[in-house]
């Protein structure tokens, strides 16, 4: 198994979600993040006075899936949520050792739909 997170532009988030489902990624945990990368400080004004925005408006999107469903749900990550611009995001691959559910208790080894099911 492993952890996908994805770091994204929030207007993305809707997409990109729509996407994942048609792949079979059903379960996953959507947050509202800030942060800076390579993305540039934007200037804005509050109530007349200026002010620098260093940190970014994100979504942070975690998915545990299969190991034969990684690289087919990073495509289509980077497929919807890129737009070509600074501040596009960055994803990044964990290994799970284990997962467990919650209500049985059991060990959850079938993380994704498709493995439930055999697999693609």
């Amino acid at each position: 198994m492993k952890k996908i997170e994805a770091i994204i532009r929030p207007q993305k988030i809707t997409d990109t979600i729509k996407e994942l489902k048609t792949i079979g990624i059903t379960g996953f945990t959507v947050s509202q993040v800030v942060g800076r990368g390579k993305q540039r400080d934007t200037k804005g004004v509050y109530r007349g006075k200026n002010y620098h925005v260093t940190l970014h408006p994100k979504i942070k999107l975690e998915i545990v899936l299969s190991d034969h469903m990684v690289d087919r749900t990073i495509n289509t990550i980077i497929a919807t949520a890129q737009t070509g611009e600074d501040g596009d995001g960055k994803i990044y691959v964990y290994p799970i050792l284990e997962a467990y559910n919650i209500r049985t208790g059991e060990p959850d080894i079938t993380i994704d739909d498709l493995s439930a099911k055999g697999g693609e």
